[in-house]
């Protein structure tokens, strides 16, 4: 198992589209819900422990070899916004086009073709996981990291929020990252109905909306 697989497959710059995405923190900014670090903490902490649980879930659970095509059932019942769900199958794709330039294997070639238009992204990258030689609780670890940097990296461009306190914020959330991660490596292991599904209404009502706007600077 390479460990360095994992710095790779976290790496804001692995060229999977999410540098376009704020992961909500662009309608909570507007809505004033974000204001500074103190506000981005309290944002990124519950997603976290909401859509980064149910997502960290799913991956590790592809990272076990559970069937792409139950863990897409489940993905799609775990996030109801119609927006949400074009935006996981849209990163994906560019996930996938990237895993499999990284990890060519079995695994992903498997995974494009049971999804040829895509699949949500938390079972590609937990996927690319398994092909990277990584174990569950990795895949989880790469969700929950992710679920609170995209909107850290964000609140610094929308707020001009200074990158020292963006990155201390998530410096504070990362022993509630490595529990949600166990959480949710460990109810992979009890099978696809077991998998978390903690959600987050205001993301989804916010989402809906922010897809509407004529004027963006993140696509979600």
């Amino acid at each position: 198992m390479s460990r360095a697989a994992l710095l790779v497959l976290a790496d804001g710059r692995f060229p999977a589209g999410g540098h376009a995405h704020s992961g909500g923190a662009e309608a909570a900014v507007k809505d004033g819900r974000i204001r500074d670090a103190r506000g981005l903490e309290a944002f990124c902490r519950g997603r976290l422990h909401t859509t980064g649980l149910t997502a960290a879930g799913l991956a590790a659970a592809a990272a076990l070899g559970h069937d792409f095509a139950a863990l897409d059932a489940a993905a799609d019942a775990r996030t109801p916004s119609p927006a949400l769900r074009a935006v996981a199958r849209k990163l994906g794709r560019q996930m996938m086009r990237a895993a499999r330039a990284a990890w060519p294997g079995a695994d992903l070639d498997a995974l494009a073709v049971a999804f040829p238009r895509g699949t949500h992204q938390p079972i590609v990258l937990g996927t690319a996981a398994r092909a990277a030689g990584l174990a569950p609780p990795d895949a989880a670890h790469c969700v929950a990291y992710e679920t609170v940097s995209g909107p850290a990296t964000a609140a610094v461009r929308l707020l001009s929020l200074d990158p020292f306190e963006a990155t201390a914020v998530l410096a504070r959330l990362a022993p509630e990252m490595d529990s949600v991660a166990a959480m949710a490596a460990s109810a992979a292991l009890e099978g696809i109905d077991a998998l978390p599904a903690a959600s987050a209404p205001l993301l989804d009502i916010t989402a809906e909306q922010h897809a509407t706007w004529p004027v963006r600077l993140f696509a979600s």
